[in-house]
């Protein structure tokens, strides 16, 4: 009988599908997945560390794409991207229920797999969506334009088309403070990046040190205006918050003042 194991990898999609591929291939009996800057060591099971290896995962991207529909392959990664904790193994087990049929569709929502599955994608595409609406960028001194997020999800991978595309003019930075990366784009490419910021960067939204003169003022015109052309008698504070969270609010220059 196989001994269920826990296993660490290095916290990348990519790493994951290694350990789908360790999995079959090794016939492991997997009790949890952990990224290794996590991992809880347990008394009655040894961690078995499973490293990336890009042939691994494309394979395993070869199998899921004879076997699921791009509609199922998108939940996968997507609901991965949440960060959930124990999301790994319901993947893993929503990719081995994929392996055993012809055609996966996930549409079995009576199965708690899929139903999982479904739901934390669903989650994970409307933080995707808030991004898109809610980021504002802010114009640097080196004529870069500048936005910093903290997602509950690590959606920064699904908004790099829709800010391509819609800013395609400019030179911009998109920075997740929480999981320390970032996309910058060139006029011509999005690449990953990794900056090193001061603990109150935060902070320094309107710090005439790090954004243009001419920036610092359009954020105050845009404040007035909509403070002007806000109408107090028809205000519904509950419907305003079911559309723009009140999390959302340090991400929009009309709200920032309210914050302080």
């Amino acid at each position: 009988m196989n001994t269920s194991v826990i296993i660490s990898y290095d916290g990348s999609f990519d790493g994951f599908l290694c350990v789908v591929f360790a999995s079959f291939e090794q016939h492991l009996q997997i009790s949890a997945i952990h990224p290794e800057i996590e991992l809880q060591q347990d008394f009655f099971s040894a961690p078995l560390l499973i490293l990336t290896e890009e042939a691994k995962a494309n394979r395993v991207k070869t199998g899921l794409t004879k076997c699921m529909s791009a509609t199922s392959r998108r939940k996968l990664y997507w609901a991965f991207l949440s960060e959930l904790p124990g999301i790994e193994l319901t993947l893993l087990q929503y990719v081995q229920m994929a392996f055993k049929e012809s055609k996966f569709r996930g549409t079995d929502f009576g199965d708690s797999v899929i139903l999982r599955v479904t739901q934390v994608a669903k989650m994970v595409s409307r933080e995707k969506h808030r991004m898109e609406a809610f980021i504002r960028f802010k114009l640097t001194k080196d004529d870069i334009y500048f936005a910093g997020i903290e997602p509950d999800f690590n959606v920064l991978p699904l908004i790099s088309k829709h800010f391509e595309t819609r800013y395609a003019d400019q030179k911009w930075i998109i920075y997740d403070y929480k999981r320390k990366f970032g996309l910058y784009y060139d006029l011509e490419n999005v690449v990953q990046i990794h900056l090193e910021f001061s603990e109150d960067i935060k902070d320094h939204a309107h710090n005439p040190k790090f954004y243009d003169t001419s920036e610092l003022e359009f954020q105050k015109l845009w404040q007035h205006y909509f403070s002007s052309t806000n109408i107090k008698s028809r205000k519904n504070l509950k419907l305003h918050l079911q559309h723009v969270p009140k999390r959302y609010w340090k991400y929009l220059t009309e709200k920032s003042s309210l914050l302080n």
